[in-house]
This record gives C-alpha cells, sequence and structure tokens, in this order.
C-alpha cells in the first residue's frame, strides 16, 4: 500500500532550508527502509492528477534518479535494486507510469515518458516488460484516444528506442513501432505537437529499421513521410525531420540514390530560406554525406557495414551546386561570433561542410571556390572578406600539394598584410586560416614547405605583432605558432631555421600566458600549449642554453604560485590552472633535454630544485595540477635513473594518495603510469615500496568503484615492477596471475558490438600481454620456473586473440611478443606446447606478411626463439 508523500515533496523544496533539509532526510530515510513501497508511492503522487503540479514533478525527477545514474558503477547498482523488487510491485509501479501518459499535465506525461524508457532499459533486454511496446501501440491505435496521450505514447517510444539496442526488439515489434511513429507523422489531423513527437520518435528509431530499410516499398513510404515532413508548416516538426534525414544519411548512405534529386531541392530550399535551425540540419545532411565518402576512401567500408558498401560519389555529383550554396552560407556572419567559440550558426555550419566537401572530392573543389576568394577578398565589406578567407581556409585540407602550393605561395603575402586588418572578425579567421596552412601545407621534415627561408622571417614578424591583438586573435595567433613550430619537428638540419626566433618567440608567449584580458584563461592555456611545442621543435644543440632559461623562468613562476593568496574557490581553481600549464612546460624541457647526452646534465643538476617545488605544488592538493605534475615527474625518473631514489621517501606518500584517488580517475591512472617509469628508472631500488604499491594495485583491481579505464594500466604496472625487481617478485605471482586470469575471462566474453567497450577490451588484452611479458623477463634470469603453471592458461588466451574476427594491430603486437618471451624464458619446457598449439604458426605467419614493420621484427624474433626450442 503506498504512503502519502505529498508533503514531504513539497517541503523538499521549501525556501527554508532548515524545512527542506527536514524532508530531504525523510524521504531518504523512507527510501532506504523500504525501496519499493518508496518507488511504489512516487508513482502514485506522479499518476495523481489531484497532487499538486510540484510534488508531481520532483516525484517524477526522484523516480528516474532511482533507476538511473551517470556512474557506471552506481547505475549497476539501481539496476540490481530495482531487479531484487518482487514482480507485483513492480507491475503496479509500471501500470501506474503507463496510466500517467494520459494525464491532464503535460509535465506529468513528459517525465512519465522519461521514467518507462528507464525501466524498459532495465527490462527489456532482460526478456521482462514484452507486454510493453503492445501497451503502448494500443495508445495509438484506440479510436477515441486523445492528442495529448498519442503525443506522451509517441515520446515514450522515442525514449525507449533510444535506451535499448535494436536486438532488444524482434522484428514485428520494430514494424509495429515504426507503423505508428510513421503514420503519427504523416496523418493531417494529427496535432502539431502529436506530429512533432512522432518525429522525434522516428529519429531514435531509425537505428531499428535496418530490415525495413532493405525493403524498396518500405524504405520508399518511409523516406516520402519524411521529405513530406521535412516542408511541415512549424519550423520545430521540419528541424526534427531534417535531423531524421541527418541520421539517415550516415546510417542508410547505402540506399539513398533513388532520394538524392528530392535530397537536393529539400536541403537547398532550407539553406537558402528557411529558419536557421531547419537550415543547419539541412547543411549537416551534406556534412553526414561527407562522413560516409571519406570513410568509404579511407578504408573502403563504412562502419558497421560489409566491405559490400558503394561509393555513390553523391558529393562529386553535386559538387557545381553545392559549392556555391555553400559559399553563399559564409556571407551570414554574426557580429560577435568571433567572440564566442560556442556559438554555431549558418557561416560556421557552412565553412565546416566545405571542408568535410573538400577533404571528399580533392582537387576539383578548388576551382570552384577560388573565383569567390578572389572576388570578395578585396570588398570593402568586411563580411566579405572575411567569408573570403573562410573559404580558402576551409579547403585546405583534402586538395593536392601540387595543386594548392602555388595558391598558397601567392597568397601567403596578402593573408600576412590582412593581419593588419581594421575588422577583427577579418584577423581572427586570417589567422585561422594561417594556422591551417602551416598545418596542412609545412612540413620541412618531408621535404615540402610552402614557407621559403625568405618568407619565414616576415611570418614570424607579423605573429609576433598579431599576437599583442585582441584575445580573440591572439589566441589564434598562438595556434598559428603552434604550428609553424610543429612543422620542424623532426626536421633535421632544418629545424635550425627557427633557431635564431625562438628567444623571441618564447618571450612573447611568456608575456601572452601572463594578460589578464582573456576570458576563462583560454588564452594562457593556448599560449603554454604553443610554449610546449617550440620546445619539442626546437634544435636542441642550438637551442639548450635559451631551454635552460626558459626554464629556470618557468621553476621561478611555479614559486610565485605557492605565494598566491587564495581567499575563493575561485582563486583555488586558478592557482591549479596556472600550476598546470607551467608542471607541463617543465614536463617537456626535462623531455628535451635529457634526449641527448650532451644536454642531459643540465636537468640532472637542476632535478633538487624541480622536485622541491613539484612536492610543495602537491601539498596544494589540487587534482588538475596533481595529473601534470605527476607527467613531469615521470619525465624527470626517466631521465634521473637510480638517482632518482632520494626522492622517493618524501615523494612515496603522494603516491599513494595519488593510487587511492578514486573519484579523479585520471590522476589515480597517471600516477600508475608515473610507477611504472620509477621501476624503469630505479629497477630494483624500489623494492623498498614493492609491498605498499602492490597492495594498492591489487586493492585498485578488486574494487567495483574504481573506473574501468584504470585497470589496463594496472595490469601493464605488473609487468614493470617484475622487470625491476626480477625475482624478487615471485611473492606476488599468486596473487597477480590470478587477477590477469580472471581479466582474461572478461576479455574473452566481452560484447564487441559496442564501440567503447571494444576498445577497453583492447587495452585489456594489450595491457595483461604486457604485464605476462614482463614477468617472465623479470624472472628468465632466476627463477622462470615459477611461470610454467600459468604457461597453459596463457597459450589459451593468446588463441582466444588469434581467432578473434576484428584484431587490433596493438595487440596482435603484444600477444606475438609474449609467445616469444614465452620460449626465451621458459625454454624447452615449452616445447610440447608450442608443439600441441598449431595455431602459433599460422598466428606467426599472418603477422610476418604484415607491412607493419615493428610487427614483422617481433614475429621473427619471435619465430627463432620458437625454432630454438622446437628444434
Amino acid at each position: 500500500m503506498a504512503m502519502e508523500i505529498t508533503q514531504f515533496l513539497l517541503a523538499a523544496q521549501s525556501p527554508d532550508a532548515n524545512i527542506r533539509t527536514q524532508a530531504e532526510a525523510s524521504l531518504r530515510q523512507f527510501q532506504e527502509q523500504s525501496l519499493p513501497l518508496f518507488l511504489l508511492s512516487l508513482s502514485v503522487e506522479l499518476a495523481n492528477n489531484e497532487k499538486p503540479l510540484e510534488s508531481r514533478r520532483l516525484a517524477g525527477i526522484v523516480l528516474k534518479n532511482s533507476l538511473d545514474a551517470k556512474d557506471s558503477v552506481r547505475k549497476e547498482h539501481l539496476v540490481q535494486q530495482w531487479m531484487a523488487i518482487e514482480i507485483s510491485m513492480k507491475a503496479q509501479i509500471k501500470d501506474l507510469l503507463l496510466r500517467t501518459l494520459g494525464s491532464s499535465a503535460s509535465e506529468a506525461r513528459h517525465t512519465s515518458a522519461q521514467v518507462i524508457a528507464k525501466v524498459a532499459s532495465i527490462e527489456i533486454p532482460r526478456k521482462q516488460w514484452p507486454e510493453l511496446i503492445g501497451s503502448l501501440l494500443k495508445n495509438m491505435t484506440q479510436q477515441d484516444s486523445p492528442a495529448a496521450l498519442k503525443q506522451a505514447t509517441l515520446e515514450t517510444l522515442g525514449y525507449v528506442c533510444e535506451e535499448i539496442s535494436h536486438q532488444d526488439l524482434v522484428q514485428d515489434e520494430v514494424n509495429s513501432v515504426l507503423t505508428a511513429v510513421v503514420q503519427g507523422m504523416n496523418l493531417a489531423e494529427h496535432s502539431c505537437e502529436v506530429r512533432l513527437a512522432a518525429t522525434k520518435a522516428l529519429y531514435n528509431a531509425l537505428d531499428f529499421a535496418q530490415t525495413n530499410f532493405e525493403n524498396d516499398m518500405e524504405r520508399n513510404y518511409i523516406m516520402k513521410v519524411v521529405c513530406e515532413t521535412a516542408i511541415s508548416k512549424e519550423a520545430d516538426i521540419r528541424q526534427a525531420a531534417f535531423e531524421c534525414l541527418v541520421s539517415i544519411a550516415s546510417t542508410y548512405y547505402d540506399v539513398l540514390e533513388p532520394y538524392m534529386q528530392t535530397l537536393f531541392q529539400l536541403t537547398s530550399n532550407a539553406v537558402k530560406g528557411d529558419e536557421e535551425s531547419v537550415a543547419l540540419q539541412a547543411i549537416e545532411f551534406w556534412s553526414s554525406i561527407c562522413d560516409e565518402e571519406i570513410e568509404l576512401q579511407e578504408y573502403g567500408t563504412l562502419e558497421g557495414g560489409d566491405s559490400g558498401s558503394t561509393h555513390s560519389h553523391f558529393i562529386e555529383k553535386a559538387l557545381p551546386y553545392l559549392v556555391p550554396l555553400l559559399l553563399d552560407t559564409l556571407l551570414k556572419q554574426e557580429e560577435d561570433q568571433d567572440q564566442d567559440d560556442s556559438i554555431w550558426n549558418i557561416s560556421m555550419s557552412g565553412g565546416t561542410c566545405l571542408g568535410l566537401v573538400a577533404r571528399t572530392v580533392g582537387d576539383s573543389v578548388v576551382k570552384l571556390v577560388m573565383p569567390f576568394v578572389e572576388g570578395n577578398i578585396l570588398k570593402p565589406d568586411w563580411h566579405c572578406r572575411e567569408a573570403a578567407t573562410y573559404a580558402f581556409g576551409s579547403i585546405l585540407e583534402g586538395p593536392s600539394l601540387e595543386t594548392l602550393g602555388p595558391l598558397v605561395s601567392n597568397g601567403l603575402d596578402f593573408l600576412l598584410n590582412a593581419m593588419r586588418d581594421e575588422n577583427n572578425h577579418v584577423k581572427d579567421t586570417t589567422a585561422w586560416a594561417l594556422s591551417r596552412i602551416f598545418e596542412f601545407l609545412h612540413c620541412p621534415a618531408s621535404g615540402f614547405s610552402v614557407i621559403s627561408l625568405e618568407k619565414l622571417e616576415r611570418i614570424v614578424t607579423v605573429l609576433l605583432e598579431s599576437i599583442n591583438d585582441a584575445p580573440n586573435v591572439a589566441e589564434k595567433v598562438c595556434g598559428a605558432i603552434y604550428y609553424l613550430a610543429q612543422g620542424y619537428e623532426d626536421a633535421g638540419t632544418n629545424s635550425s631555421l627557427l633557431t635564431q626566433y625562438i628567444p623571441r618567440i618564447i618571450s612573447e608567449l611568456l608575456k601572452t600566458a601572463e594578460r589578464s584580458d582573456g576570458s576563462d584563461s583560454k588564452i594562457r592555456t593556448s599560449a603554454y600549449e604553443t610554449l610546449n611545442e617550440v620546445v619539442r621543435s626546437s634544435n636542441i644543440v642550438e637551442t639548450s642554453q635559451i631551454i635552460l632559461e626558459l626554464l629556470k623562468s618557468v621553476l621561478h613562476k611555479l614559486g610565485q604560485t605557492l605565494d598566491l593568496q587564495i581567499v575563493s574557490s575561485d582563486d583555488r581553481e586558478k592557482q591549479g590552472d596556472l600550476q598546470a600549464s607551467l608542471c607541463a612546460v617543465i614536463q617537456v624541457i626535462v623531455q628535451k633535454l635529457s634526449s641527448t647526452d650532451e644536454t642531459k646534465p643540465s636537468i640532472l643538476q637542476a632535478a633538487d630544485p624541480i622536485m622541491f617545488l613539484f612536492l610543495r605544488v602537491f601539498a596544494c592538493r589540487s587534482s588538475t595540477v596533481h595529473e601534470e605534475a605527476m607527467l613531469a615527474i615521470g619525465a624527470l625518473a626517466h631521465a634521473s635513473g637510480p638517482e632518482f631514489e632520494k626522492y622517493m621517501p618524501e615523494l612515496y606518500k603522494y603516491l599513494e594518495m595519488g593510487l587511492q584517488n578514486f573519484e579523479e580517475y585520471e590522476v589515480c591512472a597517471i600516477t600508475v603510469g608515473v610507477i611504472g617509469d620509477i621501476c624503469r628508472a630505479l629497477e630494483d631500488k624500489v623494492l623498498p615500496y614493492c609491498d605498499g604499491i602492490m597492495n594498492h594495485l591489487v586493492r585498485n583491481l578488486q574494487s567495483a568503484e574504481l573506473h574501468r579505464s584504470v585497470k589496463p594500466p594496472i595490469f601493464a604496472c605488473f609487468g614493470d615492477i617484475a622487470l625491476a625487481i626480477g625475482e624478487q617478485f615471485s611473492k606476488y605471482v599468486e596473487p597477480t596471475v590470478a587477477m590477469m586470469r580472471s581479466a582474461a575471462e572478461v576479455c574473452a566474453q566481452m560484447d564487441n558490438s559496442d564501440e567503447e567497450l571494444m576498445d577497453y577490451g583492447n587495452q585489456l588484452k594489450r595491457s595483461i600481454f604486457e604485464a605476462y611479458s614482463g614477468i617472465l623477463q623479470g624472472f628468465k634470469d632466476s627463477k622462470p620456473e615459477l611461470m610454467l603453471p600459468h604457461a597453459g592458461h596463457l597459450f589459451q588466451f593468446i588463441e582466444v586473440v588469434f581467432r578473434e574476427k576484428y584484431r587490433d594491430e596493438s595487440v596482435t603486437k603484444a600477444a606475438v611478443a609474449v609467445m616469444g618471451d614465452l620460449a626465451d624464458a621458459l625454454g624447452p619446457n615449452t616445447k610440447i606446447l608450442f608443439k600441441d598449439n598449431a595455431f602459433c604458426v599460422q598466428f606467426l605467419g599472418e603477422c610476418l606478411q604484415s607491412d607493419d614493420e615493428h610487427l614483422k621484427e617481433t614475429a621473427n624474433w619471435t619465430q627463432v626463439m620458437i625454432a630454438r626450442i622446437v628444434s
């Protein structure tokens, strides 16, 4: 029997903090004492038209939050709680939710639709609530169903389709859902609310329509209705219809040919004359088509499609009409669009699409765009000059160097002059276009650059002058300097070309980082990221003194941050951001100076003051800083080698804190990686700290609260520890291998249809193999027999990975390497295993045929190791 909770729900929204706190505590107590009764009472509240809207609203929110959470661990806990409620109680709750869809209050209907979908996301995959779809469809087919009920039902169907996978419904259910949804869009007598809900529901149901899109008649009908809906009287319905077309473009590219003429007409009309929200979706349709065709060109297949995907060259065919349409949009700028990166308007959308068109068709876009550029670049109206520059910058990726090279060489002086334009928009877009030129057409390392030696001086001069311009321009100029410097990375003697300018560039970037007129410190972040790239790209022999001076300056700045007066959380955040940027610069300097034998001593001399500052920074306790400071410590450990041991007594407590930081799990993951760096640096000198570290790592693996992304680095870290301490690792073998075995079982059962899960699975497999490799190599000279009992299981895991249909290249490398390590470390003891497992020969054969030189080398080495024991 449900309880009366209206007063508590109202009191929980009281402006009086005492009343509010008391009511929240009562609700929480009720929830903890009897969750089923609590959820039933909330459902009764939500369903009751007599109750105040405020209490019903909160009842709905609490219900939804009792079924779903962003955090995966919490979500799983809520699912288990729901599953544990007895069936009759759940049936009452679900019945009340379905009844609420007919409520007179639109907010209650909307909330109920969301809650039903959350319940469906738990139950439908488990083959429960089979009658849900039927109940919803009945609302649509009954003669006297009110419009409000139909609208809420369609909204529910949309949410349900969003929450579940297309494998969860049988085809008959899919057909019925699509029929109801398409009819909801189609029938003239339906109110605009019903048609809008139906169109949005179709958007979520499109993934389910695979079979229907394979049938000509059904596909024609769906397309006809969507195209008719795209010219509805109401703008929000037109927008929703175009959103469906965008989704169809990416999901059903293969079957679009017969409709493209109509779709071009529809999108073209929308771009030219419809409201911006609709026009944006119409442009997005063409961006989606570009994405599909770029993927076909790069991989020969569409994501999730079979290799039979056909390239229909829609962009090429539409080019003469599409490009002028997009160029027109570039002239529709907004007055303040250069001040706010979050603005997304028609000119930005058009430029983005033009960039995708250039990547899709390459050279053929250039002759269509250049007349627009030449015709507008000198006009007195800034809109024309900015649009011309935007068009030029948009087509720099895709066309060949032969086509673009002469155009850019001729246009570079013009763009450098435009950095002095009187209009902020024009300067902003010009700086962006220059950064694109340096990104795509300046690569001395591979022997090509549009920047001649004569032009370099002028480029640097103009950029360093413009970096003092308005914050938005300065930020784009930082981007241009970033790519200019990056071009000289790994460029051998060519990197000397930049050397004479580096002191000036560093000085201006440091000044820019100090500016106080940039909003949200974005300009500071850009300046420091660019500074890091300048250091990375510099010629170390010629610039080591300059970089050492920079190190002193950055250490001084980091020291100053520790004395900042912290009054508010805002101050704390600013201090943390600045410290993070400075720690990142130190990391890059340490890596650069320790990369040659000549410059390495200078870093070792500076190691004490660097570590002293880092330890003080840790004492400030800010997670962003912890990440950057940890990474810098990893670089310093790598540079210092065994000498790093003297910092461990003081550093160890912060490593422990990092390993226990489950909430900011990125900090935890980076700490694990840094422990690997420290093990490689200290080797067996890390031994005094290993018990503590191993305890934390094993506990972290066992924890359900720790984010799963931290678990692969932990396995890899086991390998680093084993390599560092050799036979001393023997006491950790049993718990470690037990963990690796259960992780390998998880990998074998993983659902590879989910891309995110597949990536995680690959990281996990690779790290398990890396752990085995480290342990085998660590025991090789003293106690290899300890790993003999585990060799059979490792073979099984390698075979599971070998048999996978889609295998990641990095996983393949790690699997082949560990086979070699097995043979190398365990020697003749594994002879029978290798002889019994015929798949090894196949696996090595496949790898020896690879185009990847590193994989071939590893496979060759493994083959030699196996041959030594088998023969």
